[in-house]
Order: C-alpha cells, then structure tokens, then sequence
C-alpha cells in the first residue's frame, strides 16, 4: 500500500531531522528567522499581544520558554501563542505567494519555544522551521483555485494560514522534539483537528485576526506533544473523505499540490519578504514610486497619477476612494494605495523606503501628503491582473505641471525571489524593527546570533538574550 500525503510528510520530517539540509537553505531561513524576530519586537506594544500575555499568564504552567519582551518564562505552548501573536500583529511578516499564506508567523514561534525547551541545536532548529514552512506553503498551494486564481479557503471566509500553518507548526515542533516518522504523521493528524480561523474581522472591523498564527504556533506546539505521548491522527487527514482539504474546501483541492516533487522542490522558495510596514497589494506602487522619486522625480511639479493594480486588490486598497485619499488612522492608511504612493514621493526614507513613522496618525494627516494623495487615482491594469496573484504588480504613471508623463511598471515586488532584498536589506528592516524595543547593541548582538544558527549559534542563547533585556 502506498504511503498516504500525511504519512509523505511525516517521513519527510523525519529524514531532515536526521540527515539535516544544506548550509546554504539553512542560512536562508536563519534571514527568515531574523525578519520574524524584529517583527515580534517592533510589535510588543501592540493590544492584541499585551491581551494574550495576560491570558497566557492567568493559566500559569512550567515555565520553560521565552515570550519575547518578557522577563516572564512560560510553557512551550503559551509562549508559541504570544510569540505568534507579537509576529503577526503588525501585518509585516513574509508571504507566500500565490496562496497568500503568512507561514513564517506560524512556524517560527513554535519551533523556537520547543527549541530553547529542550536547548536544541542552530541546525536542527533551522531544519526544523523549513520543513514546517515547507508543510505549510503545500498545504496552502492544495487549496489554490488556478483557473480562479484564488484561494479556495479564503473564498469560504478561512484564514488559510491559520489551518495550514497549524500544520507546519505541529510537524517542526515534532521535528525538535525527537519524533518519529509515524508520530510526526499522527502530529499532522492531530493538528488538522486544531487549525481554524474565519476573516470577517477584515471585512468589518476587531483584532482577533493577529491572534490566528499565534494559535496556530500554539496548536502545533500542542499537537506534537500529544503525538509525543501517543495520541494518534488518521493518516488519510489530509485527502480523505472528512479529512481537512475536503472539509475545507469541498471538493475543490489538488492533492499533487501536496506531495508532487517532495524533498526535491522547495515551494517555500515562493516567498515574498515585505520591505515595508503596509498591506502588500501597496508594495508594487510603492517600489515604482520610491524609483521615480531616486530618478529625481520633483513631487511639486505632479498634477496627476495614476496607479494601475490588479482588479482584485482594488477593493483592499483603493475603496473607497474618497477615505483611501484620507486614511482615518495610521492604520487605516497601510491599507490605502493612494496613501502609500504619496508617502513614498515624499517620505523621511526610512528603513528601506518606508518605515513605521510613516504609518502615524500624525503622519496620514500631514497636509503635503494627503495634497499628494488626492490626485492618486487607482485603477485595474491589465497586465497587473494577468501576473496577479504570483506577484502584486503595479503601474504608475505621473503627469507633471511641463506636460511630460512618467511611467513605471513594476511587474515583480522587491522582497521576492525574483527581486529578493540583500542580507544587508534584510538586516536593515530587522534594525528598523528592533529599535522600538531594544537598543544598537542588543539588536547587533541578536543578529549575529541568528546569523550564526547554521553554526555555532543556538536558539536558547537569543531568548535568553531578548528575555534579558525586556
């Protein structure tokens, strides 16, 4: 009989965990690692987290694992639920594309609770978060809709990363803790009964939405321990008739997605990491904005712009129009085209282009900007909507006061594959990140140790390090 896609996976797992992966895919996540971890930092002043530290801290427990920013320890479980949280909060951790999973958020805190439980090693760490990634990147691509190009699970209302990342998060946590190949697949098993999380808070308003890959980094951690102590999971969860794709998605899901050239092609190569703190359907105009402006584009001779984007995101970005040319709160002005165009012609330049002070209150009502932003006006591209959803392009073309008109396309985002961000871009957001919860030196000294994970580095010495400073 041949091997179901969860027991696949489960074997999978368990060869990396043993024979390991190459120092060049490791040193990759380790940038994956950092970029997650200065998220979390730049994130711990945000609501949604503060209110699970408090919960998490009424349950009490072992405490054995760090909640970044914390001085407090607490359970594996408990610090994978804040740690996801903090990671997901600000909207800015990477992206898989064109499933639009958030797998890093989901993955990352539950292996690092796990690791600096049991004080395992750098590599075996960063093995363990690429297959997770890997899981869950797979797992998301089974529900991808081609001839729609859409996610299966979004359309239904489910928050895609907060079930697959589940997932991935169960089988690095049963990667680190020493599970076997059958265990690893019961871990999948288990977790399938765990993931969940409806989006309506996108449509119409609350926070809950920052809390998915924290539940999901907390499930996963949960998960791999019942594996661990012996609960079982069906081995047919993934395809089989109650099983999650089914359960989820009807009868719309590919299978193949999940299993064709396993352990061979990475489809987490796929991902995409934000350069800036805003909704990524806005990276594309942004990037196109940001050359204009290095080419000596003068804002004060503009009369006219116009951004071309894929018709599905215009209704993110750009609806409606007249609350897009004049976001409500900072918040409100991440998600706005018109917005984020203006604030990168005439931004500080922070972090890479745009930074976290460009997303204030105080910055979306600044008169030259919301000036700027006014003679924005969004429309679908034809050529963006043909690339879309495998990038979020974007086409601006600005009109100025001599007659002339400037255009530039932008057809693959900066911060993926095929315009990924240097080790010292990468670097740079981490700081920019960091510098709202720590200082030079402990932001120095945090990146070189996830830097070294594939060496000499291990995950127990950057907890102690962030838990030391909170």
């Amino acid at each position: 009989m041949s091997a179901t896609p969860a027991e696949q996976l489960g074997a999978l797992a368990a060869r990396v965990a043993k024979d390991g992966l190459s120092t060049a895919r490791r040193d990759e996540v380790a940038g994956r690692v950092l970029d997650l971890l200065g998220i979390c930092l730049a994130a711990l002043s945000e609501r949604p987290a503060e209110v699970v530290a408090a919960t998490v801290g009424e349950w009490g427990g072992h405490p054995v694992a760090t909640a970044i920013g914390s001085a407090t320890r607490l359970p594996a479980p408990s610090a994978a639920l804040v740690n996801g949280t903090l990671g997901h909060s600000l909207d800015f951790d990477d992206t898989h594309l064109p499933s639009v999973l958030h797998p890093s958020a989901a993955v990352v805190p539950a292996a690092l609770a796990v690791a600096e439980q049991d004080d395992v090693s750098g590599p075996a760490f960063l093995d363990a978060v690429a297959v997770g990634v890997e899981v869950t990147c797979r797992l998301g691509m089974a529900a991808y809709d081609r001839e729609h190009a859409n996610s299966i699970f979004f359309d239904r209302g489910q928050h895609a990363t907060a079930i697959c990342g589940t997932v991935g998060a169960a089988v690095a946590a049963g990667m680190l803790a020493g599970l076997t190949a059958d265990q690893l697949t019961s871990a999948i098993g288990i977790a399938s009964s765990m993931g969940s999380g409806v989006i309506e808070a996108n449509r119409t308003g609350g926070t809950v939405k920052r809390v998915h890959c924290g539940w999901a980094a907390h499930a996963g951690v949960v998960a791999a321990t019942l594996a661990r102590h012996g609960l079982t999971g069906p081995p047919t969860v993934l395809e089989g008739r109650f099983g999650l794709l089914r359960a989820f998605c009807g009868d719309r899901f590919d299978i193949g997605a999940v299993t064709g050239g396993l352990g061979e092609r990475w489809e987490s190569d796929r991902l995409f990491v934000k350069p800036y703190p805003c909704n990524h359907f806005t990276h594309a105009g942004v990037d196109a904005a940001l050359r204009l402006r290095g080419a000596g584009l003068d804002p004060a001779t503009i009369t006219g712009i116009t951004l071309g984007v894929p018709e599905p995101v215009l209704r993110t970005i750009a609806e409606p129009l007249a609350d897009k040319r004049r976001p409500l709160s900072g918040y409100h002005g991440a998600f706005s085209g018109p917005y984020t165009v203006a604030a990168a012609l005439l931004g500080r330049g922070g972090g890479l282009g745009l930074s976290h002070e460009d997303f204030t209150d105080a910055a979306v009502a600044d008169p030259a900007r919301l000036a700027l932003a006014a003679l924005v006006t969004p429309e679908a591209d034809a050529e963006c909507t043909r690339i879309f959803p495998h990038q979020f392009p974007a086409v601006l073309t600005v009109r100025l006061s001599g007659g002339e008109v400037l255009r530039e396309r932008v057809s693959h985002n900066r911060g993926g594959p095929e315009n990924p961000l240097s080790a010292h871009e990468l670097t740079t957001k981490f700081r920019m990140n960091a510098a709202r919860a720590v200082d030079d030196a402990t932001a120095t000294a945090l990146a070189g140790l996830v830097l070294r994970l594939s060496s000499d580095s291990r995950p127990a010495a950057i907890t102690d390090l962030v838990r030391a400073r909170a």
